[in-house]
């Protein structure tokens, strides 16, 4: 089992989506989407870097479970909840289905939060996302957003220090011991609203049902 570990400037509920019952991460961090060691039954997750503040907390942690296209995303009507809906909740606006290829080969970006501001295509997200190759789901996960728990000191070289992500550099003992820490305290599923949110100046949403 890999680990591999990145620290988030920012949380819309986008990278990663953790919304309608399942987390997916579908945009952003593609170095980690295209690895070519990346394996069903590793995990992915992220704490807080220093724009987004909650330093050594852990944001989110998910299991991966399926790994499959953008088509296969975006043509199975299962994933249809994570279209982006623009006029729509903040959780439908933050929805990371919108790449598909076209009937002529070329790689559409549909009205997205990583659109321009008219809605035209972003080509600079468009090639970072794209460059991921993969789609990354999980019912397996954990997302703790603006609830984020401290990590406990002896854990703490799950953490990544660097501008990347670490992997190998996790000691075994210490990735499992991670899993069984995460597991034993918290049940799977959604324990926060996204931290960039506050943003908007809203009430507190609670799209969650257990903040444990």
């Amino acid at each position: 089992m890999n680990l591999y570990s990145y620290k988030m400037d920012h949380d819309y509920g986008l990278a990663p989506n953790p919304f309608w019952g399942f987390m997916s991460l579908a945009v952003c961090k593609g170095k980690i989407r295209r690895n070519k060691n990346l394996k069903i039954g590793d995990w992915i997750i992220a704490t807080g870097g220093k724009n987004l503040g909650f330093e050594n907390r852990l944001i989110y942690a998910m299991k991966v479970e399926k790994i499959i296209t953008f088509d296969e995303y975006w043509n199975t009507p299962t994933y249809g909840c994570k279209i982006p809906v623009m006029t729509g909740s903040l959780a439908q606006l933050y929805g990371d289905n919108f790449y598909h290829t076209s009937i002529d080969g070329s790689i559409v970006q549909e009205p997205s939060a990583h659109s321009n501001p008219d809605f035209t295509p972003n080509e600079s997200h468009k090639e970072r996302d794209t460059k991921g190759k993969y789609v990354l789901l999980s019912n397996d996960f954990f997302y703790f957003g603006d609830n984020a728990p401290l990590i406990p000191q002896d854990l703490h070289d799950i953490i990544c220090n660097g501008r990347d992500y670490a992997c190998p550099k996790i000691p075994e003992e210490i990735r499992m011991a991670f899993v069984r820490w995460l597991k034993s305290n918290y049940t799977a599923g959604i324990h926060g609203d996204p931290i960039s949110w506050r943003n908007f100046k809203l009430p507190e949403l609670k799209t969650f049902q257990d903040a444990n």
